[in-house]
């Protein structure tokens, strides 16, 4: 599994949740909603530091951006890419097959 994030995405979320060096931006599924591969489950953000089981991640001005393995289930087959929507001002998340 890959994890890439636009520039614009990552300046949200550090701006948005008033993020700081050091701080961690966990992406995993939880249950309601839909993506553009799942249905019944959604994407959801928490601002945690990694832990050791880190699936994939991503670094940015020393915010790091990652998956869990405890949640392999959602990823598995699919790389997420998450991109700015300039009409709803907001990240998307798009999953893409492996």
């Amino acid at each position: 599994m890959q994890l890439t994030i636009s520039d614009k995405a990552q300046k949200w979320y550090i701006e948005e949740l008033e993020l700081s060096q050091g701080d961690g931006v966990r992406f995993f599924g939880k249950y309601g909603g839909s993506t553009n591969v799942h249905d019944g489950f959604t994407t959801g953000m928490q601002i945690i530091k990694p832990s050791e089981e880190v699936l994939a991640n991503v670094e940015h001005q020393g915010i790091t951006f990652f998956t869990e393995k405890l949640d392999e289930w959602f990823f598995n087959g699919f790389d997420l890419s998450v991109e700015f929507d300039d009409d709803l001002k907001e990240p998307r998340y798009i999953y893409k097959e492996q």
